[in-house]
C-alpha cells in the first residue's frame, strides 16, 4: 500500500475499494459494477491478503447463492415459500398506494410486487421511490386467505447502492488531498493506474466525466478504436445511458407526440450516443433540428408546450483516418453523419477530445491501488451539478 492508498483509506473509511478485485470477482454474473463494488467494499477492504482472498470468496458465494437471475425467479420463489424465509439481492422500487395508504415494493428480477414497506424504511431511504435501489433483502411467505394481501413479507433491507449521501463530509475530507493526489484518485477510481499517465493524458481521462457534474454539457470525443471511449457512459454511473450505435428517434429522446411523455433527456443526467460516427450513416433531419435547439437553449418543444431538461449530451466514435490526413484532405469532424457535419451542430459542442491523444488500452494500464467506490463517486458528481461556475 502506498502513501496515497493509505490516505484514502483513512479519509474515505468503506468508500473505497481495491480496482483489481472487481475483475476477480464479476465473471459472468450479470450485476452491475456498483453491486459489486459495494460488496467488495464490505468483504475486502484491507490489505492483509489473505483476508481480501476470503473476502473474495464471501462475495462470491453471496452473489451465487443469493443474486436473483430472471430465468430463476420462480426457483427462488419457492425456496422462499418452503423455507418460509430467503435473503435475495435484487432491485427493488417503492411507490405509494393512495388507496391503501402503504408503501408498497416491487421486485425488478424476482416478479413480485405489492410487498408492504414500513414508513420508517423508506424515509431512511428515499432513492427507493426514484427508480429503485439495489438491495439485499430478506423475503419472507406467509399465505392467508385474504385476497387483497400479497402472501410476501420484506422483514429487512439493507441498500447495496449508496441510498443516502453527506456532501459536507465529503468535502472535509477532499480538503485533506491536494489537486494532484486528488487527480491521482479520480484515474484510480476509474479504474486506471496513474504513474502510467502524463498530467494532460490523466485530464483527458478525466474530461469524460465532465458531463455527469455539469448540467447540459455537450461533449463530443472521435479517436481510433480501443481508447475506451464508451466505457464511462456504460458502466460507470447509475445516472447515464449509453444508446447503441448512435440511432435514435426523437419520440425516444425528446417527448413522444401522441403520448404526451418526456424521453431520455427528462430521466437521465447524461445521454452518450455509441458509435456516432459514420458517414454513411442517415439521421433524420427532425431529431437534427431539435437536439440543435435543445443543446442551445436546455429546452425543446413538440406541439403544445415548450419542456425544459437537463440531461448532458456525450457523442462518442472511431476515425477512420490520421489527424495529418484528415486536416490536409477534410477537418476533425470529417467522420460524422452529414446531418451533422452542420456548423449550427458543432457551435453547440462544448469540448471536443482528442481520441487520437489517449492511449489504447493495454493490460498492464489497469490500477491495483484503491478508488472510490463507482455510486460513491456517481453520486459525488451528481451533486455537483447543483453548484453553478458558468460565471468563472
Amino acid at each position: 500500500m502506498n502513501a496515497l492508498d493509505k490516505k484514502i483509506n483513512e479519509h474515505f473509511p468503506g468508500l473505497v475499494v481495491r480496482k483489481d478485485l472487481v475483475k476477480a470477482v464479476k465473471g459472468n454474473a450479470i450485476v452491475p459494477t456498483y453491486v459489486l463494488e459495494y460488496l467488495l467494499g464490505q468483504y475486502c477492504a484491507t490489505n492483509d491478503e489473505d483476508s481480501i482472498q476470503s473476502g473474495i470468496e464471501t462475495v462470491r458465494e453471496i452473489l451465487r447463492k443469493h443474486y436473483v437471475h430472471r430465468n430463476e425467479a420462480g426457483l427462488i420463489r419457492s425456496t422462499i415459500k418452503e423455507k418460509g424465509r430467503h435473503k435475495v439481492i435484487d432491485k427493488i422500487s417503492v411507490d405509494l398506494n393512495e388507496k391503501t395508504d402503504a408503501y408498497e415494493a416491487t421486485f425488478s428480477n424476482l416478479g413480485i410486487k405489492k410487498v408492504l414497506v414500513d414508513s420508517t424504511t423508506v424515509k431512511a431511504h428515499p432513492k427507493l421511490l426514484v427508480g429503485g435501489v439495489w438491495c439485499i433483502a430478506d423475503v419472507e411467505y406467509d399465505f392467508n386467505e385474504d385476497k387483497t394481501t400479497t402472501p410476501w413479507i420484506l422483514s429487512t433491507l439493507k441498500p447495496i447502492q449508496l441510498s443516502h449521501f453527506d456532501f459536507d463530509s465529503y468535502l472535509e475530507a477532499r480538503r485533506q488531498f491536494t489537486t494532484d493526489e486528488w487527480i491521482d484518485l479520480l484515474i484510480q477510481s476509474i479504474g486506471f493506474n496513474p504513474e502510467l499517465f502524463g498530467k494532460r493524458s490523466k485530464l483527458l481521462q478525466l474530461l469524460r466525466l465532465v458531463p455527469f457534474c455539469e448540467r447540459n454539457y455537450n461533449i463530443i470525443e472521435l479517436g481510433p478504436k480501443g481508447t475506451g471511449k464508451s466505457h464511462i457512459y456504460s458502466e460507470f454511473s447509475p445516472h447515464g445511458i449509453l444508446v447503441s450505435g448512435g440511432e435514435v428517434t426523437v419520440a425516444k429522446l425528446f417527448v413522444n407526440n401522441s403520448t404526451g411523455k418526456i424521453g431520455l433527456v427528462g430521466y437521465w443526467d447524461v445521454v452518450a450516443f455509441d458509435e456516432f460516427a459514420g458517414k454513411k450513416k442517415r439521421a433524420d433531419k427532425a431529431l437534427v433540428d431539435i437536439m440543435k435547439n435543445y443543446m442551445a437553449n436546455k429546452s425543446f418543444s413538440r406541439g403544445i408546450e415548450t419542456l425544459g431538461a437537463e440531461a448532458s449530451m456525450a457523442f462518442v466514435g472511431n476515425t477512420q483516418h490520421t489527424v495529418p490526413y484528415m486536416l490536409k484532405h477534410a477537418d476533425l469532424f470529417d467522420d460524422l453523419p452529414e446531418q451533422y457535419h452542420d456548423s449550427a451542430f458543432l457551435d453547440r459542442l462544448h469540448f471536443y477530445i482528442p481520441g487520437w491523444e489517449v492511449d489504447i488500452i493495454r493490460g498492464e494500464m489497469f490500477s491495483n491501488g484503491y478508488g472510490f467506490v463507482v455510486d460513491y463517486l456517481a453520486e459525488i458528481l451528481r451533486s455537483l451539478r447543483n453548484h453553478d461556475f458558468s460565471d468563472r
